[in-house]
């Protein structure tokens, strides 16, 4: 079978792709169900200010830590999978690859089920029957590969933001303007460093993956510039699509809110693609992950995972989501030491082929245990202190093993 997908190479320029087809990309990825959960829960728990500059500052710090991944992605052709064998080691790699790919896997079965509850609730359709269904066309889509997740986003991206946008709309109509809106009484508040927590965390474990889709990016300063335009314009909306909503209905589910709006159809189009876009590309993210361990074709590894996350689906759903979350903890200090080896051995970087990588760099793996443990000590932003403390610990280390050579 023909490495369309280049699992283990760099994706040669040949097939690099035009940035309009990755900005579309870019943009159903950051179309993300949970990033309108989370803004309905800042929608009823913040001031209309806190919650703007909640959504900005938690936003510019994912943009920076996508835009990073993206440009190294884009400059190497590389998947996040094959960077980690630099950083971490050949047999080193395949512990982050193990943890990314698994908790991919995971949530591609929490969206599956996260679709055929409601829609089963509507409808009366047997559940079974629709997890089947909406499994099968998953990986179906993920299969496929790129090419498929690019046309579903350029489905996804346009008809969400008519939908969400509508929603909006009926949302401040009802509330009587924008400033009716904004005069709703505050729930339950929050901190605005737990606030920028939650955004920064529902998309930082996915971000983590951005090298993944860019390295198809025919330009890394464009790669760049594509993923914080997602950020800012894509994820900003599924906040804002999430906080209206939750301003007028108290519900924090997008989908919830177009039913109580009788928009039943739009609701379960919406919630269908934006599930689709979110689960492909975990699907997708998954299958390089175990191609990294087993050496086996993504695009068989995407069937077996679809199954898995597909038969499993109610399981994981009713007794994984909270194992999930603790595992997407450890994500993100993943991050920090692939940026870190980088921006300080590009060199290594420049033929894969030819790399000799060590068999496992057990300071890799230790800063990644430092991260998780700063971001569960240290105050302020978890995820970012996640990150800043694995970068910080790699590049001290690699200082020292220099010093001594």
């Amino acid at each position: 079978m023909a490495d369309r997908e280049y699992d283990l190479v760099a994706v040669p320029h040949t097939a690099r792709r035009a940035s309009l087809s990755m900005l579309m990309l870019m943009l159903g990825l950051t179309f993300f169900s949970a990033s309108m959960w989370t803004g309905g829960k800042l929608g009823i728990g913040l001031a209309p200010s806190q919650f703007f500059i909640t959504v900005v500052i938690g936003n510019c710090i994912l943009a920076v830590y996508t835009a990073a991944l993206a440009y190294i992605g884009a400059s190497t052709g590389l998947s996040t999978h094959l960077l980690a064998r630099f950083s971490f080691g050949l047999k080193g790699s395949w512990l982050p690859s193990l943890l990314l790919a698994g908790t991919q896997v995971g949530w591609f079965g929490v969206g599956v089920a996260m679709f055929a509850l409601p829609v089963q609730k509507i409808t009366g359709v047997d559940l079974n029957t629709l997890i089947l269904i909406t499994g099968t066309l998953m990986t179906a889509t993920a299969y496929i590969g790129i090419s498929a997740l690019m046309v579903l986003s350029a489905i996804a991206v346009p008809a969400i933001t008519l939908l969400g946008g509508f929603s909006v709309w009926l949302a401040l109509k009802e509330a009587g303007g924008f400033g009716q809106l904004t005069a709703q009484p505050i729930e339950s508040s929050m901190s605005l460093a737990h606030a920028i927590t939650l955004v920064v965390g529902s998309f930082i474990s996915a971000g983590t993956l951005t090298a993944d889709f860019m390295r198809f990016s025919k330009n890394a300063k464009v790669a760049m510039f594509i993923t914080v335009v997602a950020f800012f314009i894509g994820n900003s909306l599924m906040f804002l699509f999430g906080g209206a909503g939750a301003g007028t209905t108290g519900q924090a589910d997008i989908s919830q809110v177009m039913m109580l709006q009788g928009l039943i159809i739009p609701a379960i189009i919406v919630l269908g693609l934006n599930i689709w876009t979110t689960n492909d590309n975990a699907l997708y993210a998954s299958s390089l992950g175990f191609a990294n361990i087993t050496g086996w074709p993504s695009q068989c590894l995407s069937i077996v995972n679809g199954a898995i996350g597909t038969v499993c689906a109610l399981w994981l759903y009713t007794h994984f989501v909270d194992w999930l979350v603790f595992l997407s903890a450890a994500i993100p200090p993943i991050g920090g030491v692939l940026i870190a080896h980088y921006f300080t051995n590009r060199a290594h970087y420049r033929n894969i082929e030819h790399s000799e990588f060590t068999s496992i760099n057990w300071f890799a793996l230790f800063s990644v245990a430092t991260g998780i443990a700063a971001g569960h000590i240290l105050p302020g932003i978890v995820p970012l202190n996640a990150v800043i403390t694995s970068l910080g610990c790699f590049l001290l280390f690699q200082k020292m093993t220099r010093l001594r050579a």
